[in-house]
């Protein structure tokens, strides 16, 4: 029997893919990112363990909700250290009529992720840094892995939908919005581009674990910052 390591359900998301989604955040991750808001999500010990079965049971209560839009959202910690979990999660969605989307970091691509990818409807793509070794050094991995995944999702054409974290001082410059702009042309499977604030309200997470928060000492970016960066994408 199948299980998954699950570290929480939402049951009406509205930021994590098309419409309201049902979001289930998987335990355990293998990137290390400075800015990210869960790290009680990283180690792949602990978590609540789940068939797929019940989660669709859970996300079926939520279908009317969905609209046309809607659906299951499978999301982090990193989804594709369980694929085969997740897999069989939407494969069992599909036949319910539920839209599935995957948000990864794409650092992982092998067979088992792409049967997984075979089942899902939409992917949100994390493009941490346009920089190599600002990649390297503040996400855990080589920015060629999530380059690599994304060429996969070209040539299945998966619809894709691009993030990035705005962190003043490393990604907040028009130059590295022009290189995700870029990068977004190159992929026909893009659709969609979505910059996304740094935000420090996980700081509390952080001192509850009694580890450093790496990136304490940067400050959330302004609604001018953010408005004159989507102008640059939107262009």
């Amino acid at each position: 029997m199948i299980t998954g390591k699950v570290h929480s359900i939402q049951s009406l998301g509205t930021v994590d893919g098309p419409g309201v989604r049902f979001v289930v955040f998987m335990q355990g991750c293998n990137l290390r990112c400075k800015c990210c808001h869960n790290p009680d999500t990283w180690s792949t010990e602990g978590g609540t363990a789940y068939t797929p079965e019940e989660i669709v049971s859970k996300a079926l209560r939520c279908k009317e909700y969905f609209g046309k839009d809607g659906g299951i959202t499978i999301s982090g910690g990193e989804p594709l250290l369980q694929a085969d979990f997740c897999r069989k999660v939407f494969s069992l969605c599909r036949k319910e009529g539920i839209n599935t989307c995957l948000d990864t970091s794409g650092s992982i691509l092998n067979e088992g992720v792409k049967q997984l990818l075979e089942e899902t409807d939409r992917v949100l793509l994390d493009i941490k840094y346009t920089d190599d070794g600002l990649n390297e050094e503040n996400a855990g991995c080589s920015l060629n892995k999530p380059l690599e995944f994304l060429s996969y999702l070209n040539v299945r054409q998966i619809p894709v939908t691009l993030r990035q974290v705005i962190i003043p001082g490393l990604t907040d410059k028009a130059d590295n919005i022009l290189k995700l702009k870029e990068i977004a042309a190159e992929h026909t499977c893009v659709d969609k581009v979505e910059l996304l604030p740094f935000r420090k309200i996980c700081q509390v997470k952080y001192d509850n674990m009694g580890i450093p928060f790496p990136f304490s000492h940067i400050p959330e970016p302004t609604r001018e910052t953010m408005e004159k960066l989507n102008q640059i994408i939107q262009k």
